[in-house]
């Protein structure tokens, strides 16, 4: 499983992020470019700790095997709801959120190394390892839902 722990993947990443252009039609879901570059970059520092998002615990999730299956076998769902805190700001203006979202996502090199990680809302504990297979995993259906 790809990993934003892995220097080659982070890279791979950034060069798709900087193929997207800001009128990109989405092949699903509500979300222009834009939206989907400031959900992403919330996300990631979400996965920080730098935005905070409300627990919605759903006790089956957590199971350890499910949380796996999520993880390592199962695809994103399209169109899925997320954490309003993902969706609530507008984006900046387009080089700035694109050349964020690319910073965010080199950083992680440096914040895998770190002892303690905040509390996914739906998944609950996860670790460095975990938290790099779900960013990776987040990233590439949200690059794939705009075509790169």
């Amino acid at each position: 499983m790809p990993t934003l722990a892995d220097p080659a993947t982070r890279a791979s990443l950034v060069t798709r992020i900087a193929r997207l252009t800001p009128d990109r039609t989405p092949r699903w879901g509500r979300m222009n470019a834009p939206q989907m570059l400031a959900h992403c970059s919330d996300a990631m520092r979400m996965a920080y700790g730098e935005v905070v998002c409300e627990p919605k615990r759903v006790p089956i999730v957590q199971l350890g095997i499910v949380k796996w299956l999520v993880l390592n076998v199962l695809p994103f769902p399209k169109s899925a709801p997320t954490a309003p805190e993902l969706l609530s700001r507008s984006p900046a203006p387009w080089d700035e959120e694109r050349a964020q979202l690319a910073a965010l996502v080199q950083r992680f090199g440096d914040e895998s190394k770190r002892a303690s990680w905040p509390q996914h809302p739906l998944f609950g504990t996860l670790t460095g390892a975990q938290w790099g297979q779900l960013g990776w995993k987040h990233l590439d259906h949200h690059l794939g839902q705009f075509g790169v």
